[in-house]
């Protein structure tokens, strides 16, 4: 009788605990070099470009500001080219990037918004500006479509926005949850806190589960101090 557990029955409810962090996803070119030149005219940078023989070629790309990236290429997919859609863009100013794009050769729609979370799209960005309501849209030279999306702060386990006044904000509030951690906590550097709080909550924990993670993680670097 075998002992090896079916996938359903090894399956278990509740979160995650292994980092999985999307890397990449293949878009279907018919012309490499073209889909290159125009995701560069972007300002998208080239990570590689291996073309290791006739039928094979693998180029990565990412956006400006990306921890995902894109590969295309010959022979990388079989999918038709151009059928990639719907492909989001997070934006902090939906004006800012369409002008960016635009001066950099990219067509892109006028600004939209929806009625409502399933109604139709209406012409201008979101009147109140809330975040994840504007959005804009354009395509490559082989009709891959791309969405803008403006997001100016996150939902509850989306990881937090990069900009200043974020960070900032976080920086106070991981000063606050730290000072809870030092009154109990063995003799430490405040960085070390800092960094693993800050991680957590870029990753999506909440405050608390943070502050739980940076205290274990400093009590296993003072463990692994004194060994």
């Amino acid at each position: 009788m075998s002992t090896a557990t079916s996938p359903a029955r090894a399956a278990t409810p509740g979160p995650a605990t292994v980092d999985m962090k999307l890397e990449a996803v293949i878009i279907p070119v018919a012309d490499a070099d073209r889909a290159k030149a125009f995701y560069g005219g972007l300002g998208w940078r080239v990570d590689a470009d291996f073309p290791v023989d006739e039928t094979l070629r693998l180029i990565q790309m990412t956006s400006p500001g990306s921890a995902c990236s894109i590969h295309f290429g010959k022979g990388v997919t079989t999918a038709t080219p151009g059928s990639a859609q719907g492909m989001l863009l997070a934006v902090e100013d939906i004006d800012a990037a369409r002008a960016d794009l635009i001066a950099h050769g990219a067509d892109v729609s006028e600004p939209f918004h929806y009625a409502g979370i399933a109604g139709p799209p209406l012409p201008g960005p979101d009147p109140e500006r809330g975040s994840y309501r504007s959005w804009a849209s354009f395509s490559d030279p082989d009709g891959n479509g791309w969405r803008l999306q403006e997001i100016t702060s996150r939902l509850p386990g989306r990881g937090l926005s990069q900009d200043v006044a974020t960070l900032t904000e976080l920086l106070r509030e991981a000063e606050q949850r730290h000072g809870e951690y030092q009154a109990r906590g063995p003799k430490h550097h405040w960085s070390g806190w800092y960094a693993a709080y800050v991680d957590a909550r870029e990753r999506g924990r909440t405050s608390d589960e943070a502050a739980t993670d940076a205290s274990r993680h400093m009590d296993g670097v003072g463990a692994t101090a004194q060994a």
